[in-house]
Parts: structure tokens; C-alpha cells; sequence
């Protein structure tokens, strides 16, 4: 797979604040890349970096296997902050100026109008627009000649429940024409719904990286008791896939590395003499797995 971004020992500090400590990942071509993490874990200051709006202390980055210049921007299109366009200005127009500045071909226009679903409103004016449409129009104007992939910062932050599925209906199309997305988000459900692939930053560390039905699998649980759960802990934590581990109101709440059906579980703990009073398998959310990591992190 081609490598669209690798990122090496990237690291970024505010004063006394680590904002991003020597963090390293690739986004491979197709991915649906989730950057996922509470405010202040470094997700912004990450993105600003890679597009050379903010220095990094040290590490480094590259684009398509190469340093970044001129011509690997013009493959990136970005939605970092609020929508800024001339209020008294159509859609249409404000594209017109965008595509100026950035010396792009006005024939593009037209595309992004439609993929966006706002070529209906393109002569209207922009202060008329609202809020999940002037942030349509924003992806729109990052769609401009058609670049390799799409870098979004918080993109439903402040949308109604309507202006979220849009703009989740649009990143999926977008995902559908071959275009690399990296998508960064501190709501698990967003992440869960639209990407392929999470990073989980806390504090400017990386926590965990993988796809994310990988991580979803992991997050999986056993419920297990007996009358002896000193003796039920100690066999599981022997088992080969054992995780973690953790008791609860007499319940013991087990993590394994890998699919581990309840079934098979009994006869393991069967094997070794251990009669069981309670089993049951319970799937846990993105968002339990993420907030454990978080935990640890805090440990």
C-alpha cells in the first residue's frame, strides 16, 4: 500500500505544556484515518504541524514518500478551523476566489458544488447558509482540484444532529472515491462510525493505533465467577490470549488479545477443575476501551 504520510518522532512543546511528544504513524492510501482524543491531547497541534502552519520542535514528516514542498501541498486539501468565507459573497463566488488564490481551474467548481449537495444554494449568499452548510461549503472549497487526501479537525464540532449525519454521509462518499482521509475528532462515536483506522492520543502520546474493528474486538469482554475467584484468576491469567483483568461486585471482567469465545472458556477452565457460577459475554463500546486507556495513561 502506498504511504500517503509518515510521521517520525514528531514532538511539540508550549512552555511547560508537551503538546505532542515524539509521535510516529503512517496513513496508507484508501485509509480512513481517525485521530481520536479529548481536547488538549495534541490532535490539533498534530495537524498543524504536518501542514507547516505550525513548527515543530523536533522530528519529522513527510508526503507521499517526500519531503513536504509546494507540489505535495497541492495534493492536500484541509478543514482546520471555522468556516471563513466574504458573507456577502455566493457559494459559488466564494469558491471562485478561493480557486484564484490558490491558482487552481474555475471547471472544478461545479463537482465540488454537487458532491457537497449545495449546488441547488450555489448563488445564494453565505451569511444565508447555515451552520453545517457553511461547513459544507468549507470541504467543498478543500475539494478543489481534486486532492489525494482530506485533513478534518473537529468537523461536526457545534452541528445539529441533521448537520453531523451530512456531514458524515459526505465524508463517506468523499472515502468512497478513492480519496485518503484523516479525520481528527474527540467524539468516539464519529470516530467509530466513519474511520477504518484510530489513533488514540492523550497528553501528545500515542496510546494505540490499529483498525478499528481490531479495536473493538479487543475491547470485548468475559463475565466469569466461581466460588473461588482467587483460584478462576490465577487459571485465567495463564490463559495464552489473557489481557486484563478486572473484579468487580464478585464478577471478574476479563480482556482477551483475541477472539475467545465464552464456550471455549469453559472447557479451558473445565480442563483445570474450575466450576463456574456466572458466564457471559458482554461487549463493551469504543468509548469504555477508550476511557480505560485514558485511565492508564493517567497512572
Amino acid at each position: 500500500m502506498e504511504t500517503i504520510l509518515s510521521i517520525n518522532q514528531l514532538s511539540k512543546r508550549y512552555g511547560r505544556i508537551q503538546a505532542v511528544n515524539k509521535l510516529s504513524l503512517e496513513v496508507v492510501k484508501g485509509q480512513v484515518f481517525g485521530i481520536l482524543g479529548p481536547n488538549g491531547s495534541g490532535k490539533s497541534t498534530t495537524l498543524g504541524m504536518i501542514l507547516d502552519l505550525i513548527r515543530p520542535d523536533s522530528g519529522s514528516f513527510t508526503w507521499f514518500g517526500e519531503h513536504p514542498s509546494k507540489e505535495s501541498r497541492k495534493r492536500i486539501g484541509a478543514v482546520i478551523e471555522t468556516p471563513n468565507f466574504f458573507p456577502y459573497l455566493s457559494a459559488r463566488k466564494n469558491l471562485e476566489i478561493v480557486a484564484k488564490v490558490k491558482d487552481y481551474d474555475n471547471s472544478d467548481i461545479e463537482r465540488v458544488l454537487r458532491t457537497t449537495g449545495l449546488y441547488d444554494r450555489k448563488n445564494d449568499k453565505f451569511k444565508t447558509y447555515s451552520f453545517g452548510m457553511k461547513q459544507r461549503l468549507a470541504v467543498a472549497s478543500a475539494l478543489l482540484n481534486n486532492p489525494d487526501i482530506l485533513i478534518l479537525d473537529e468537523p461536526t464540532n457545534g452541528l445539529d444532529p441533521q448537520g453531523i449525519a451530512h456531514i458524515r454521509e459526505l465524508i463517506l462518499q468523499v472515502a468512497s472515491e478513492g480519496i485518503t482521509i484523516i479525520l481528527a475528532s474527540h467524539l468516539l462515536d464519529e470516530v467509530q462510525k466513519i474511520c477504518n483506522y484510530v489513533a488514540v492520543l492523550n497528553k501528545g502520546n500515542i496510546l494505540f493505533s490499529g483498525e478499528v474493528h481490531d479495536v473493538l474486538a479487543i475491547s470485548d469482554c468475559i463475565e466469569l465467577a466461581s466460588a473461588d475467584n482467587a483460584a478462576l484468576k490465577a487459571a485465567i491469567e495463564a490463559h495464552p490470549a489473557f489481557h486484563s483483568i478486572i473484579e468487580s461486585d464478585g464478577i471478574l471482567l476479563v480482556v482477551f488479545s483475541e477472539d475467545v469465545r465464552p464456550g471455549a472458556i469453559s472447557e479451558y477452565l473445565h480442563q483445570k477443575n474450575i466450576s463456574l457460577s456466572h458466564l457471559t459475554e458482554r461487549k463493551r463500546t469504543l468509548e469504555q476501551h477508550f476511557l480505560e486507556l485514558l485511565k492508564d495513561n493517567e497512572s
